[in-house]
């Protein structure tokens, strides 16, 4: 399977970084060929430019620089990862931008001639979000747990009609606790094996 691991982290020493390369290393090992987009590394704009948002709807969206080579990417691949923090009750800005400018028309979704959209990438059966948490799970429950539903809903809506929708969440690092963290590791690496 082909699949592609998107993670949106700027330090390269961080927790996250870690979670990339165990997840990475986890899919290397079921045998899966792994596509990383790594928007930082790649300086990706997440900013949707006025070109892009004018012709959104057109018969041909014009994606500009990065997002339309992300697009293609996507389109190529049978399985989906995403590796991410929460800030701010949500994916990182650049990641946001990363749905905003990749996941379009002709991408997730295609707009038949009575504007209804349908789903449009039904050929990825799998997905995961891996995603840390600086609070608890019941606070993060109280306000929704955005990025959960984001991946468990949102993105869910997109893929083949039985696509198996993975989520795996590290809370409470506002105060790190490592034989947690280590387990939380340990976890990322046995579902990405069995991916």
């Amino acid at each position: 399977m082909r699949v592609l691991l998107v993670y949106a982290h700027p330090l390269r020493d961080s927790l996250n970084a870690k979670i990339k390369e165990v997840a990475e290393a986890g899919l290397a090992t079921a045998g899966h060929d792994v596509d990383v987009i790594d928007l930082y590394e790649d300086e990706f704009d997440p900013v949707l430019s006025h070109n892009e948002r004018r012709t959104y709807f057109e018969p041909k969206f014009e994606r500009e620089n990065l997002a339309e080579d992300y697009a293609q990417r996507l389109m190529d691949s049978d399985g989906l990862v995403f590796v991410f923090p929460t800030w701010s009750m949500g994916p990182p800005a650049i990641l946001k931008g990363f749905f905003d400018r990749v996941f379009g028309p002709d991408v997730s979704f295609r707009i038949d001639d009575n504007g209804t959209l349908h789903p449009n990438l039904r050929h990825i059966v799998k997905a995961a979000a891996i995603v840390t948490y600086g609070r608890e799970r019941p606070i993060l429950w109280w306000f929704g747990d955005p990025p959960r539903r984001m991946i468990k809903r949102w993105l869910k809506w997109f893929l083949a009609p039985k696509a198996r929708v993975l989520f795996l969440g590290l809370y409470k690092l506002h105060k790190p606790d490592d034989a947690k963290t280590d387990k939380f590791l340990s976890k990322v690496r046995r579902t990405m094996a069995n991916f």
